[in-house]
């Protein structure tokens, strides 16, 4: 599940790697502009979040870290957002990564400052999803999970993917420790001189 957080609209999109092939599941958005108290637009992100998380049953949650812009006020309710919609994942038990905005344009375009409607162009040709040209929001939350798949597939990227918060997952590890010792074939150990 790839997740684009905010206070006006909340993104989603759920991904299904099998072998070779992807296909998009499900993607949406969670639509916040009518509730106009704060604390009632986190409540029904988390409600929303957590139902979805219910439904579709996936293995890991990737969500779009808040960008740092001028605005620290928007940079604080985006991160609320955040905070939110992790921890309608982490009570799930699934483990949570993050990417950044220029990241996850950078994976599905090739390009960091790619608009919002070049990416979900992209999409709809990588994967054959059709868009809403005035909710992009989906297709960026779509856009989370896939940069998700093409970091933790990476050969580069096995050990870590993206910033990792909660459980550990069959990609990860805990530890540089639990690294090693899961990996100890491919730890060249230092020699003592």
């Amino acid at each position: 599940m790839g997740i684009d957080p905010g206070t006006s609209c909340t993104g989603y999109g759920f991904l299904r790697a099998h072998g070779g092939s992807l296909q998009c599941i499900a993607l949406g958005y969670i639509e916040l502009n009518k509730l106009k108290d704060p604390y009632e637009r986190l409540r029904t992100i988390f409600g929303r979040v957590t139902g979805l998380i219910e439904k579709f049953r996936p293995d890991e949650v990737a969500l779009e870290s808040p960008f740092f812009g001028n605005n620290v006020q928007s940079m604080l309710k985006l991160g609320r957002a955040q905070g939110v919609a992790m921890a309608a994942a982490l009570v799930q038990g699934l483990p949570v990564y993050e990417y950044a905005p220029r990241l996850v344009k950078q994976s599905i375009t090739g390009a960091g400052g790619a608009s919002k409607e070049q990416v979900a162009a992209l999409l709809k040709k990588m994967l054959g999803v059709e868009y809403n040209m005035r909710k992009l929001d989906a297709t960026d939350g779509l856009a989370v999970a896939l940069c998700h798949h093409f970091q933790s597939s990476s050969p580069l990227n096995a050990a870590s993917v993206g910033a990792k918060i909660g459980r550990t997952s069959r990609r990860g590890s805990k530890s540089w420790e639990s690294f090693v010792n899961e990996h100890s074939d491919r730890v060249i150990k230092p020699r003592k001189i």
